[in-house]
């Protein structure tokens, strides 16, 4: 009986090694930046506390809690984390956290607003409020900014948190607002490649997601949309591999070399980058953009680099805004 295996590989396995290199890059590009005043919503709990310290550590942020003192310095005080440089803002609840955050951003105390221990919609309501002073004429969104090994560049995955079924003038806002991100994040001069994705590269017009693609392409040639190469619809794999795209003999400057992945919907963006973090091990940054104020989104189950990340491109776009290159 023969001692070799059943089956062999065709070739040995890719093995994928994270440097974060692209992370420290950005860490790097900070250190001469001055920290953001950051109203902190909510800083209750150990995981934003310590969030926020790691954050001042890296001279990122110049914190501003909101929450109900007397917990704030309990939770700081049993998790040793000095909060005593910090400025606390008493609040009663998250929506007194929500609303005074809000009131600062509105007066120009703070550059930006970070999620802390309370859900996305409670920091937002009073964000998209008609009275909150905050709004601009672009839907809010969020993006996710993937650093991963398993792709050769900075990937943003929008939006997998704020617009559950976005429509198409949705859609053109999402697109802008993750372009912005992509200019600040990457500083290249050429234009973002964003690939609008459906579950196939082909017009069906019984699948809304791909006719919603198509007419955000032609928007892009109308110059209804600017600032970007766009193509679509395209499926996932298409969008970032070059070998898949050639199989289905699709010839795209966008195509398996994607900047920006536009999500048809919420679960399908929110499910991208969830797999990326917990499976591919990426680090993903979370970011809302469309208000007058960058909001930084962090999660419980994020490590150490996808926080300072997430602050650390709050830190680039507060910036560009100051010299002027962003609205």
């Amino acid at each position: 009986m023969s001692n070799s295996p059943a089956f062999a590989p065709d070739e040995p396995p890719e093995i994928q090694v994270h440097s974060h290199e692209r992370y420290h890059a950005i860490l790097k590009r900070c250190a001469n930046l001055p920290p953001v005043t950051t109203a902190v919503v909510h800083a209750i709990d150990q995981t934003t506390l310590q969030a926020v310290a790691d954050a001042v550590a890296e001279n990122l942020m110049k914190p501003i809690l909101f929450g109900m003192e007397a917990t704030i310095k309990k939770v700081a005080a049993e998790n040793k984390i000095d909060v005593s440089g910090w400025e606390i803002v008493d609040t009663k609840n998250e929506h007194d956290s929500a609303q005074k955050a809000v009131e600062y951003a509105a007066a120009g105390k703070v550059d930006v607003i970070m999620k802390g221990s309370l859900h996305t919609d409670e920091v937002l309501s009073p964000v998209v409020s008609s009275t909150s002073g905050l709004r601009t004429g672009r839907r809010l969104s969020q993006s996710y900014i993937m650093d991963t090994a398993g792709y050769h560049k900075w990937l943003i995955i929008t939006d997998g948190v704020v617009n559950i079924a976005p429509d198409l003038i949705t859609k053109a806002d999402i697109c802008r607002n993750a372009c912005d991100v992509w200019k600040v994040l990457t500083e290249e001069t050429r234009l973002p490649k964003v690939a609008v994705l459906a579950a196939v590269e082909v017009v069906n017009p019984k699948m809304p997601a791909t006719l919603d693609a198509a007419a955000l392409c032609k928007m892009v040639d109308r110059g209804q949309i600017k600032g970007c190469l766009m193509d679509g619809p395209l499926a996932f794999d298409n969008a970032i591999s070059k070998d898949a795209a050639a199989q289905k003999k699709i010839t795209s400057e966008v195509a398996g070399d994607a900047d920006i992945l536009l999500a048809p919907e919420i679960e399908a963006g929110n499910m991208m980058a969830k797999q990326l973090s917990f499976i591919n091990k990426a680090d993903a940054a979370g970011i809302i953009m469309g208000a007058k104020v960058p909001i930084i989104l962090t999660s419980r189950a994020d490590n150490l680099r996808s926080r300072l990340l997430s602050c650390a491109i709050a830190v680039l776009v507060v910036q560009a805004r100051k010299e002027g290159r962003m609205r």
